[in-house]
């Protein structure tokens, strides 16, 4: 599965989804660009899941329609130590994780 983490995850997450293949938006230069457009050019770069930790995002934007899934990670912070024990969750839900449905995991 092709993952892109948004601007607001840590970038050193990126190894902790191991067997996947994972990008950082700043990876691919699309810092500062609005959720609803980051989602639009994922489709068009094939990717699959959005990872966010930006808890507005499943009220501004139509996530089904855009035909993408997307995980919102819920800590206390977005630091990597507090988002590190979600990852067991987040890779079990990429499992069954499909186009168009957006999950939230964590708290």
């Amino acid at each position: 599965m092709r993952l892109l983490l948004d601007e607001c995850v840590p970038r050193p997450l990126k190894r902790d989804l191991a067997g996947h293949e994972v990008a950082h938006v700043r990876d691919l230069g699309w810092s500062g660009k609005r959720n609803g457009e980051i989602l639009r050019l994922m489709v068009g770069a094939g990717f699959d899941t959005f990872l966010t930790v930006d808890q507005k995002l499943p009220f501004q934007q139509n996530v089904s329609a855009q035909g993408i899934a997307v995980v919102v990670l819920a800590a206390k912070t977005n630091r990597r130590k507090e988002l590190l024990p979600l990852v067991p969750a987040v890779l079990v839900a990429l499992q069954t994780l499909q186009r168009g449905q957006l999950i939230r995991v964590g708290a």
